[in-house]
């Protein structure tokens, strides 16, 4: 899942080892805001309800200043804890997104211990023998369905291994494996439809159902896979036709004899179980039911979380598992996602610390000032690339997502700009980002399996960014205009 890089890949601990964690980078910005609070001029808005966004929201032009309450050491070690259930918090509590995020993880654990989402693509790896070009457009698609639904990032490093040697083999190299998933994965996530770790999360930071924008992602969703396809298409073409335009092509030989041995051993399709098929129909009408409950019944965290721990059940009783083995397949899903839902409570615990220490408002207050010149288009472009900064500070899609949205998001009630629109920034921006930076044990591990070095991605990768950066900024802007 798109999150915290905390899951420690032994292939990823070159680069990424060398930058602190999202735990520590968000315990130090508690640190700094604590800080900020005997610095800072204490101030608040009224508030007042707005039914559009649901929820209490600031005044425009009510902004005073109160008297100071500066956050001491005790406020700082409390912050994380206040974090999850803070019932003073403007922000939306963390306690029902962490459960979900647990439930989620359970349920991922379970379907996951049936093997049918790997052998289902290998499967698809296996059929395009003869038609190799056409595995791009077609796995890419598949990956980028597992990141705009549940992003899928970690657990592609799986699949380098059994994908790059049948790229090779088939005359492209390892970048062009590398690429399927990592940007098939990574559009998915950029573009993120019902992706708990980003849409859902930050939509709840905002204060939003995540429907809410839903078709603009969508486009964004298309636009860049298809973009990111014929990227990949051209470059792998041009490699096949003339091995000395890989970026890669100094190790030609050397990637031919660590991924294809002597023998250039040949790939062994899998088969498809009928369970396996039953688990994937399952699986994808698990999220299909999430869409119909958020969207029409009013289904929120707790109703969702209960779905998934249902169907969790559901899948281990198809598979007939067994219930020690289902059970440690639960527990296992949900301590992977663990760490997520600790970062959830760090990063609101920031937030906590604004408010509670009277600087959040002042804040929002100057930010309103500086922006409230701005038009529209300006300011959801702005937002974009101030995503984009933060996005390598604090790398993780759920982290930045309770960070940035409680201050972000209302700045758009300021602007004239909807709340989802702010969320669509964000995650296009996280997802971007993600997509070549260094402090990602996902983009690190999976260059170490392929043997690419970091400097040969980036040649590789920075005009596929540029071109999808001035696509995104398209679609915001002609979104903010509407």
């Amino acid at each position: 899942m798109s999150d915290l890089n905390t899951h420690s890949k032994p292939e990823a601990d070159g680069m990424a080892a060398r930058f602190p964690t999202a735990y520590s980078i968000l315990f130090g910005l508690i640190i700094v805001v604590a800080a900020l609070t005997w610095i800072i001029p204490a101030g608040q808005y009224d508030r007042a309800m707005n039914e559009e966004v649901g929820r209490e929201i600031a005044v425009p032009g009510t902004y005073q200043t109160v008297e100071p309450n500066p956050q001491g050491f005790v406020d700082v070690m409390l912050a994380p804890v206040a974090g999850f259930y803070d019932p003073d918090s403007y922000a939306a509590n963390a306690i029902d997104v962490a459960l979900f995020v647990l439930l989620l993880g359970g349920f991922l654990g379970v379907v996951n211990a049936t093997k049918a989402i790997d052998t289902g693509i290998q499967t698809a790896m296996g059929r395009m023998k003869g038609r190799e070009i056409w595995m791009i457009p077609i796995l890419m698609s598949l990956f980028a369905v597992g990141g705009t639904t549940y992003g899928m990032a970690e657990e592609t490093l799986a699949f380098y291994a059994l994908l790059i040697p049948v790229v090779i083999a088939a005359g492209f190299d390892a970048v062009t494996g590398v690429a399927i998933i990592l940007i098939g994965a990574g559009i998915g996530t950029l573009g993120s439809t019902i992706n708990p770790f980003a849409t859902v999360i930050a939509s709840n930071a905002a204060g939003i159902p995540f429907t809410q924008g839903m078709a603009l992602r969508l486009v964004i969703l298309i636009g860049g896979l298809l973009t990111c396809i014929a990227y990949v298409m051209r470059y792998a073409s041009k490699v096949k036709a003339d091995p000395s335009r890989s970026v890669v092509a100094k190790q030609h030989d050397a990637h031919r004899r660590i991924f294809l041995g002597a023998d250039d051993a040949e790939f062994t399709e899998p088969k498809l179980t009928g369970t396996q098929k039953l688990v994937l129909v399952l699986f994808f009408a698990t999220f299909a039911v999430m869409i119909w409950g958020v969207s029409s019944q009013g289904w929120w965290m707790a109703r969702m979380g209960a779905l998934f721990f249902g169907m969790a059940i559901v899948v281990g009783l198809v598979a007939r598992m067994g219930e020690k083995k289902l059970t440690s397949a639960f527990v296992d899903g949900a301590k992977d996602l663990l760490g997520v839902a600790l970062v959830i409570g760090l990063a609101r615990g920031i937030v906590v610390i604004m408010e509670q220490g009277l600087i959040a408002d002042t804040i929002l207050n100057s930010a309103a000032e500086t922006l409230g010149g701005l038009s529209e288009i300006a300011f959801i472009n702005l937002m974009l690339w101030i995503e984009i900064g933060m996005s390598f500070l604090v790398p993780s899609s759920s982290g930045l997502a309770v960070l940035s949205m409680p201050i972000l998001a209302p700045l758009g009630d300021f602007a004239s700009v909807s709340r989802d629109l702010v969320v669509t920034a964000y995650q296009s921006a996280s997802g971007l980002v993600n997509l070549i930076t260094p402090t990602s044990a996902v983009v690190i591990g999976g260059l170490a399996i392929g043997r690419v070095s970091f400097d040969r991605w980036v040649v590789f990768v920075w005009p596929l960014l540029l071109m999808l950066a001035i696509f995104i900024m398209a679609a915001l802007s002609v979104a903010a205009t509407l």
